[in-house]
């Protein structure tokens, strides 16, 4: 039983005859894109590494062009319904081979027909909802990042409590000067002063010392 024609498949088609390259290898990058969504296809053929991907994502903006301007499609809802290369015309060309003979050189082409669809209802809904949760996820990690370098309400000083004062920082002595002795040893230096005993007056004579 044979498939529906293209005239009679739903959705909007672009089609590029002639093109100069086998549907040997268009087919296999047609493989990766069908059934997926516009987005999806066009990131895949832009990641392929074959050459037939830089034609088939020519024609698959081709297509989605003409939904949206032709018969007023959402990009964003629509789907590679079906994708199919067919042979074109052969061109021969000849290459002279040894004792005047000649080899026959097979320059096929093929054409290529890419549909787009509206995505069924249920498949839309599923994929609004994953891109919700993506942006969602999105915008939740972009705000923890930002708050990772931000003061904690712990860490950020309680409205009503005095801040700590703070110490005083004594200047530098300048250059060739000797520097000031530091808070404990000028206490020690007042205690020894106050033991000294005044001048002009003698020590009071110990028990031993007495004649």
């Amino acid at each position: 039983m044979t498939g529906p024609k293209l005239n009679e498949r739903p959705g909007t088609r672009a089609v590029l005859r002639h093109c100069r390259s086998s549907a040997y290898k268009v087919r296999p990058v047609l493989d990766l894109i069908r059934g997926k969504q516009v987005a999806e296809a066009a990131e895949i053929l832009q990641f392929a590494e074959r050459d037939a991907a830089t034609i088939v994502g020519k024609l698959l903006a081709s297509a989605v062009a003409n939904a949206e301007n032709n018969d007023g499609m959402d990009p964003e809802e629509l789907y590679v319904s079906a994708c199919f290369a067919d042979e074109g015309a052969t061109m021969k060309r000849w290459r002279p081979r040894a004792r005047g003979r000649v080899t026959r050189i097979r320059k096929r082409t093929s054409h290529v027909t890419i549909v787009v669809s509206r995505l069924p209802d249920e498949r839309l809904a599923r994929s609004r909802a994953r891109r919700a949760a993506e942006t969602t996820a999105r915008r939740s990690r972009r705000v923890a990042g930002g708050r990772q370098g931000r003061p904690t309400r712990r860490d950020q000083q309680q409205p009503g409590t005095a801040a700590p004062p703070p110490t005083a920082v004594e200047p530098a002595p300048p250059a060739g000067e000797p520097a000031p002795p530091a808070a404990d040893e000028v206490a020690s230096d007042e205690v020894a002063v106050e033991d000294a005993p005044a001048p002009g007056t003698d020590e009071p004579q110990t028990e031993q010392e007495k004649p």
